[in-house]
């Protein structure tokens, strides 16, 4: 496969390409190194890749191709003066996190950006937030708002606030906040928050967790304008993996104790690590974390509806299902 500086995505894609021109220019242009992590799913991957090219940043771009688990394809390789495409092989700890962190080590750009090989960034969006951050030198990493796709359906996520702190992240996770919004200093990942937990079970939470080390440094540059848009649905590798959702939510939960200085952060958790606990039918161990989390919070809707699914009142597929409809997850 072949892509040129001038790509567009496909018009399938749901990238929004009609979108008004980037709100500033950055007064600098540093080389900004994209990481996309993938494992089979090559006709998704070329779409995500274009609409990097298709940037109007006007800064150099390299894109990492990071195959994981999956055989490389050099035909992806492109090399341009101002945009290129490098195809590695996830080095690291098998898995999203080690592919993640074998493209941070290879990156060779000032700043580092992640995309998922199933999304799809629109045109303005590297150029809002590296203009976002050389504004800011006090901030090491930026974040913008998201459009999911789901069924055919649009919803737009986004977060009204330009900053988002620490105690923002304990309290709510942000869904907003995607990895593939995800925009960092590379100097702040070799010598400061570090690189991503491989060591989170299953690598479910990883992104979460990586938010909370960063933003534990410094508080987050936030763009709310949705630049990325986020394909739910069965193509997820972690789609109702509920024994991995619930053993990499404990993992996060245990490391910062922090959550216990805001409570309805730690019922939020306690509510989905109770919901995953449910969709497996273990029963007694949902009921312990719903407990858990509605002594934290009585009014923390997910360990009401764990006990729905433990009870045999509601499935979890229905329960997904409804929140997918309307853009939202448990």
């Amino acid at each position: 496969m072949e892509f040129t500086g001038s790509a567009r995505p496909a018009g399938g894609t749901g990238a929004r390409t009609g979108r008004a021109a980037q709100p500033g220019v950055p007064a600098r242009r540093p080389t900004v190194s994209v990481v996309i992590a993938t494992r089979d799913r090559p006709a998704l991957l070329c779409e995500a890749v274009r609409s990097v090219l298709a940037q109007t940043y006007a800064g150099r771009i390299e894109v990492l191709v990071v195959h994981d688990q999956s055989d490389p394809d050099f035909s992806l390789e492109l090399s341009a003066q101002d945009r290129a495409v490098r195809v590695l092989a996830n080095g690291r700890r098998p898995g999203l996190a080690g592919a993640r962190n074998s493209g941070i080590e290879e990156a060779a750009g000032e700043y580092i950006a992640f995309c998922d090989d199933d999304d799809v960034w629109s045109p303005g969006k590297l150029a809002a937030q590296v203009s976002r951050l050389e504004e800011d030198p006090s901030a090491d990493f930026a974040t913008c708002g998201i459009t999911v796709l789901h069924d055919g359906r649009r919803h737009d996520r986004v977060l009204r606030r330009h900053t988002v702190t620490f105690a923002d992240l304990l309290r709510d996770r942000h869904t907003e906040l995607h990895p593939s919004t995800f925009l960092f200093r590379r100097e702040a990942a070799h010598n400061g928050f570090g690189l991503v937990d491989e060591a989170v079970p299953g690598g479910f939470g990883e992104d979460y967790e990586f938010l909370l080390r960063a933003a534990r440094r410094a508080p987050i540059a936030h763009v709310p304008e949705p630049w990325v848009t986020v394909r739910w649905g069965a193509q997820s590798f972690f789609f109702q993996r509920w024994q991995t959702m619930s053993a990499g939510l404990a993992d996060v939960l245990a490391k910062y104790p922090e959550f216990e200085s805001v409570r309805a952060g730690s019922a939020r958790i306690r509510g989905q690590i109770a919901f995953a606990h449910a969709a497996q039918a273990s029963r007694r161990e949902a009921c312990r974390w719903a407990a858990s989390a509605i002594r934290r919070n009585p009014l923390e809707p997910r360990a009401f509806l764990a006990l729905g699914v433990a009870t045999g009142w509601v499935s979890p597929a229905a329960v997904m299902t409804a929140l997918h409809r309307h853009g939202k997850g448990i």
